[in-house]
């Protein structure tokens, strides 16, 4: 398929028209005619431009689909479904070794599984996604016989989410590592078990519920972290000039901070936007910088 059947495939199903696309892109609609007709080709920018959009790489644009799996992985197995209006997200993902959480400018809900041990990924793996009004529902469900312990040694999952139609997140799954990054949601809530957790990007209220003891590398949020625990130990790192107001709630739970590995008082700021909270119960969260 050549760069402009794929461009005129994208627009058609993303149901928007020529003037639309121009309007999004930021540039004439005789530039997307030109384009679609093969008079013209895009500066690397709009290229740069509409792969945000649709979500799509630039070889996939430009007709050269690869048919190697993503990051070098030997197995794939990946599910879009187009999406028209802000949705609430019931995410149920099971156990996986590695999940990746992701907001981007395109309008498709995309599953990426992926493996190197798991050599009947699509026969074993189906992702379902049930559409009701205001709701997306996605479960991962397993078939023939692939075990929870399988999937948590040789599974990774990356979860690709348009950032204009996120209303709220609810996430469930088990996994060793958790992924969020350039994410915008009114609310994201994980539930399940994970040891190690590093947003680089998230805008909105982000709550953890983990039993589990955690590291979380805090990178780039603004809005709130909640780590709802019981009889946990958690480590949260922030770079050093994040500012942040500190909250404990429950029973028995208690906050400690650390600079260069070593305890330090209270360094949060009861003047910050952005709100770090402990709740639950016996739990105890050291803010590391």
């Amino acid at each position: 398929m050549t760069f402009t059947q794929k461009l005129k495939e994208l627009r058609t199903r993303a149901g928007m028209s020529q003037e639309k696309l121009a309007e999004r892109v930021g540039v004439s609609r005789q530039a997307i005619t030109k384009w679609e007709t093969d008079k013209g080709a895009p500066e690397m920018e709009n290229l740069l431009a509409l792969s945000d959009l649709f979500g799509v790489s630039v070889d996939e644009l430009l007709g050269r689909e690869s048919r190697r799996p993503t990051a070098g992985y030997l197995y794939e197995s990946v599910t879009e479904y187009d999406v028209a209006d802000p949705k609430r997200y019931d995410v149920k993902l099971g156990g996986a070794r590695r999940l990746t959480v992701r907001g981007y400018e395109g309008e498709k809900l995309r599953v990426r599984l992926l493996s190197d041990t798991l050599s009947t990924l699509e026969a074993d793996c189906k992702v379902r996604i049930d559409d009701s009004r205001g709701r997306l529902d996605v479960d991962l469900q397993r078939l023939n016989g692939l075990t929870e312990a399988a999937a948590r040694e040789g599974l990774t999952i990356e979860l690709d989410l348009p950032n204009r139609y996120i209303n709220h997140v609810e996430l469930a799954t088990n996994v060793n590592e958790l992924m969020i990054g350039e994410l915008v949601a009114e609310e994201l809530e994980f539930d399940g078990k994970v040891q190690n957790v590093t947003v680089d990007g998230f805008e909105g209220a982000l709550e953890i519920d983990s039993n589990q003891d955690m590291k979380v590398d805090c990178r780039r949020l603004t809005g709130s972290l909640a780590f709802n625990q019981v009889a946990a130990v958690s480590r949260l790192t922030l770079p050093q000039d994040f500012a942040f107001v500190a909250r404990k709630r429950g029973l028995g739970n208690s906050l400690y901070f650390e600079e260069a590995g070593q305890r330090a008082e209270d360094f949060s700021d009861p003047d910050a936007q952005t709100v770090i909270e402990l709740n639950g119960m016996k739990s105890e969260l050291f803010i590391c910088r």
